[in-house]
């Protein structure tokens, strides 16, 4: 396709997504609950038994955020798009390859998160590809906001919200379906804001790339850590029992299956909601900027970027018209060059005679 980065960019970029999803939630775990601290007999010591519930909880929560990119960003490539979509592309419709299903699902694909972000990074990189990773370290800054969001609304759904206005113990769910509501806007609304920073933030990443190397997962790892901190903080100083939602953790279910006699930390439920806050937003960004990286297809470009290509490139002559015109001038030079041209000069000659004839009688 038009305008592909090279493929070690691509690579690149398809190992920093699995490292969002995989490493940075082990990562985060592993700080907050490997390592302990006695500071009275000044001693760290390494909690082995929560090896387990680190591993499981760091894998499970980055499927579901990455589930969660996928699902609400709108991510459809365009060998699914080609088939009709998603449900015809698994089999779960006949209408496989259906002209009317390719026309809908290039407008869902052109239309959706995952489609304007795409071709928000295939026109930064058009000129230079070298921009790549700025670009995503940029989108990934700006992503920051929507993220600070999405930890406080279900804080303050849970503790805003009356009690004698919801059914008791109801406060995580309806907590959560604000989560849910608050995610699927900041999806809609992020590529309006990067539209508008881009350029700015593309700036600031070169300028933390010559601080560390490491810039294009510091700020995730930072945001998570501070998260963390201020998340604790305001459930402890609001005075929310987090005990009640012990159970419901989806990690919880898979390590009683795996590991029964496994530990599970009583504030783990502070981590699921850090992790379903960052992850969703900084995988969807990586996914967008792979997506633009990969090219684009025809129908997914902007149609101001289709006009001006017009505008610019001149229409092939018909080839029809093209062998009619040589054989015209061919048939006009042979007809050129059979044609006497004596006649035309005696005739000159003769009708000079006849002039000059009547001045010459009055000699």
């Amino acid at each position: 396709m038009e305008g592909r980065a090279s493929l070690s960019h691509r690579l690149g970029l398809a190992l920093i997504l699995l490292i969002q999803i995989t490493i940075i939630p082990i990562v985060g775990f592993s700080l907050t609950y490997l390592i302990e601290i006695d500071r009275e007999n000044f001693g760290i010591s390494i909690r082995t038994e929560l090896f387990q519930w680190i591993l499981i909880s760091g894998l499970t929560y980055g499927i579901i955020c990455l589930a969660m990119a996928l699902i609400i960003g709108g991510y459809r490539p365009s060998p699914v798009v080609e088939r009709g979509g998603w449900i015809a592309t698994v089999g779960l419709s006949r209408r496989k390859y259906d002209p009317e299903l390719i026309d809908r699902a290039k407008m869902a694909a052109y239309s959706s998160p995952y489609g304007k972000m795409s071709r928000l990074v295939a026109k930064r990189i058009k000129n230079d590809q070298s921009e790549l990773f700025a670009v995503h370290g940029g989108l990934q800054l700006l992503a920051v906001p929507s993220q600070v969001l999405l930890i406080s609304i279900p804080l303050i759904i849970m503790e805003g919200i009356p009690e004698d206005l919801i059914r008791k113990d109801s406060a995580f769910e309806l907590g959560m379906i604000g989560y849910m509501i608050g995610l699927w806007v900041s999806f809609r609304v992020q590529p309006v804001i990067s539209l508008q920073f881009i350029e700015f933030a593309a700036m600031f990443r070169k300028i933390l790339w010559r601080i560390t190397k490491i810039s294009w997962i510091l700020p995730v790892i930072i945001l998570w850590a501070c998260a963390r901190i201020i998340l604790q903080f305001s459930l402890t100083s609001l005075g929310i029992d987090i005990s009640q939602w012990h159970d419901v953790q989806l990690e919880g279910m898979i390590l009683n299956f795996v590991a029964p006699e496994a530990e599970v930390p009583q504030t783990a439920i502070i981590d699921f909601l850090v992790a379903i806050s960052v992850l969703p937003m900084a995988a969807f960004t990586t996914i967008s900027v792979l997506g633009g990286s990969n090219g684009l297809s025809q129908w997914m470009k902007d149609k101001e970027d289709n006009l001006e290509n017009l505008s610019q490139q001149s229409l092939p002559e018909p080839k029809g018209y093209e062998n009619a015109r040589v054989q015209k001038e061919e048939k006009n030079k042979h007809i050129e060059g059979s044609y006497d041209t004596s006649n035309i000069n005696k005739k000159d000659d003769e009708e000079e005679r006849m002039i000059d004839v009547p001045f010459n009688l009055f000699d």
